[in-house]
């Protein structure tokens, strides 16, 4: 539709239009991937499962909406990393209005006693698994853009220093293979893993000091902190083909 100065713009010719922001957010939970999902206080899908996110407003700029969303819906602040990955606008995903949203994807180290914040009527803690699976329906197109975001963060596992942004300052390298297992899905050779990060390419920095010791009693495990080479890449490419990699 155009407009030419015989006939003026007018926006009430236009149909609505909104552009919202949801995240996915993720950290590592005893070993497996979680994404931080809340429950929907209002309608659409109240009651339902949903990433954090919500309306950007006219005053503030996508990467603010959703440092806001997330903090107003979780309680959640100073995430390790909070990009964009995708959009997504097809018709119908949001049954108000034509809404296209701009999906980030977060990492946040120790993300324990999660919280709803104002927005929210809960917020908690789910496996990814059950999310991608279809086992936990989310509302939207949520689960699209969960699935879409854990493929992202896999893709830059090889290429950047994201795996450190699972981890503390200093990890153990099970807690490191941990990551890319879980991402993956794949089995790594705790052998060759080893070896791999604890070349002197850099990938690793033995800190002298161990873990603390766990219930079965055995020697702690020893601790690292990352080393200058995760700002070129990942230590390692993802497996193509089969459960297990060496």
């Amino acid at each position: 539709m155009t407009h030419t100065a015989d006939t003026p713009y007018d926006p009430g010719r236009y149909p609505a239009f909104a552009v919202t922001v949801d995240i996915a957010v993720f950290t590592m939970l005893d070993g497996e991937l979680h994404v931080l999902l809340v429950r929907r206080a209002g309608e659409p899908f109240a009651g339902s499962w949903a990433l954090p996110g919500g309306f950007k407003q006219p005053d503030e700029t996508l990467d603010q909406a959703a440092h806001r969303e997330l903090h107003e819906e979780t309680a959640v602040d100073g995430a390790a990393l909070l990009r964009q990955f995708g959009a997504y606008g097809d018709p119908g995903r949001d049954p108000r209005m034509n809404v296209v949203t701009v999906a980030y994807v977060a990492v946040v180290r120790d993300l324990v006693g999660v919280s709803a914040g104002s927005d929210a009527a809960e917020a908690a803690l789910h496996p990814v698994h059950r999310v991608v699976s279809g086992t936990l329906p989310l509302a939207f197109d949520h689960r699209r853009i969960v699935a879409d975001a854990v493929d992202r963060v896999g893709h830059d596992l090889e290429t950047t220093g994201l795996a450190t942004a699972f981890v503390g300052p200093t990890f153990t390298l099970t807690e490191l293979r941990d990551v890319f297992e879980a991402v993956w899905q794949v089995r790594l050779d705790a052998a060759n893993f080893r070896r791999k990060l604890s070349s002197d390419d850099g990938w690793v920095v033995p800190t002298g000091r161990r873990a603390t010791p766990g219930a079965d009693g055995g020697k702690p495990a020893e601790l690292f902190k990352a080393g200058t080479a995760w700002k070129s890449g990942g230590p390692m490419r993802r497996p193509r083909t089969g459960r297990k990699a060496k």
